[in-house]
């Protein structure tokens, strides 16, 4: 099975009318947004995350990123105790002590988050509040925002849609009308080199990567900025920047051979540079790609696959496990599913493909039962459970947390969905 190769540019509407939408309101299944720290902390690297929280969420984002107790992350958790929830104590004024404790101990931070929770939004603290009077204390040293990584409003991946947009309103304004391009949403180090290489390649120098490695070098942004999304969960983030002036250029997400061919080329059609030379700058890397996909199409090829709504990623790796490794799409379950970003992802989905926006947990459950795929994309609580009934699954988290953009890294996205799959036939065997 060969990889198409669009080369035009991608209709910002798209065309879905011959899919099966569904919306579904009810019980899910997610992770919050507090665990986008995970990755986000890794990605800035002078900023902390201060989740204002209880235990369970120091629990839970201890457990996500694995760090052991003698590592010193930038990441930490303002316990709200008993005192606070009775009103013993003024939590503004345990958040300042705290801020200062950390502040002084960390002398590397110049980026303070504080991040909502449950617990800091049940109580009503106020952080958007707390974060100016932290800002006017601590500055010009240290820089203080607030988002809200609280399960009650957001899901797993929303938490860096929600931090980014934060970080909007800070990006200084660029005075020129000069073209750059701005990738936005966060991508491991060696991807972003990859990527800015790719460009260069192909003729765009100016290119800026959002969020930065460090706070200190906030992008630019202006009428003559234009941006791709390295995410399809940055709806909030989009909407900011684009108040701010910054031009939106509609593309498939950067999965696979497909996908990183077509975002290149939408960011060489907007900069005017030649389709052909997208395709000769990118041969190589291209070729690696297709060899390195190769390995996994022969056991990934026909087999069904079932999303369950998790990261909203899946309408992009639908589209890559289809088009790219013949995989049958069941259905295609997302949390959220914004048709505007997502408009040229599903007009590549088969026909008639049942994709889902939201989740109600026990009649998707049923629906999955009965179809029997050969593998189960979901979160970690429906996996163990799915395992015991003998189906095999995927962790939606690794999706995630894995580099997978790009061309170097599309036989190790092949691999995520491959490994579950030939373990399960090693164990039959």
């Amino acid at each position: 099975m060969s990889t198409v190769i669009p080369l035009h540019p991608v209709n910002a509407l798209g065309d879905c009318g011959d899919l099966d939408l569904q919306t579904e309101r009810g019980q899910r299944a997610v992770f919050c947004g507090l665990t986008g720290i995970i990755w986000l902390h890794r990605k800035i690297q002078d900023a902390f995350f201060l989740v204002v929280g209880s235990r369970t969420c120091a629990h839970l984002i201890q457990s996500a990123a694995g760090v052991m107790i003698f590592a010193e992350p930038r990441f930490g958790t303002a316990i709200i105790d008993e005192r606070d929830l009775a009103g013993l104590a003024d939590a503004n004024d345990e958040l300042d002590r705290v801020v200062s404790e950390l502040l002084s101990r960390r002398q590397d931070i110049k980026l303070l988050f504080l991040v909502g929770s449950c617990p800091s939004e049940v109580i009503k603290l106020d952080l958007s509040r707390a974060a100016q009077r932290l800002t006017r204390l601590h500055h010009p040293a240290v820089r203080v925002l607030n988002y809200s990584g609280s399960g009650i409003e957001t899901t797993f991946t929303q938490g860096e849609d929600a931090c980014l947009a934060s970080l909007v309103p800070e990006l200084p304004t660029q005075d020129d009308t000069r073209q750059r391009l701005m990738v936005v949403g966060s991508l491991a180090d060696v991807v972003e080199d990859q990527m800015r290489g790719l460009f260069k390649a192909i003729g765009i120098d100016e290119v800026d990567f959002f969020p930065p490695r460090r706070s200190t070098e906030l992008p630019a942004i202006g009428p003559g900025t234009r941006f791709l999304l390295a995410q399809p969960f940055l709806a909030d983030t989009t909407r900011a920047l684009q108040a701010r002036g910054a031009e939106h250029i509609p593309a498939l997400f950067p999965l696979g051979v497909e996908g990183t061919t077509q975002w290149l080329h939408a960011a060489a059609t907007a900069w005017g540079v030649p389709p052909q030379r997208v395709l000769e700058a990118t041969q190589a890397p291209r070729q690696r790609a297709e060899q390195a996909l190769s390995r996994h199409r022969a056991l990934l090829s026909d087999r069904s696959v079932f999303f369950f709504p998790d990261s909203q990623l899946e309408v992009p790796l639908a589209r890559f496990l289809h088009r790219e490794l013949g995989m049958r799409l069941t259905e295609v379950g997302t949390p959220y599913l914004h048709r505007q970003h997502l408009a040229p992802e599903l007009a590549l989905l088969p026909s008639g493909t049942r994709v889902t926006e939201g989740q109600h947990v026990d009649p998707q459950l049923d629906r999955c039962k009965q179809a029997a795929p050969d593998l189960v994309v979901c979160g970690l609580g429906l996996a163990n459970p799915l395992e015991a009934e003998g189906f095999t699954t995927k962790w939606a988290i690794e999706l995630v947390f894995t580099p997978i953009q790009g061309y170097e890294q599309a036989g190790d996205l092949a691999g995520l969905f491959s490994r579950p799959l030939n373990r399960r036939l090693k164990l039959v065997a």
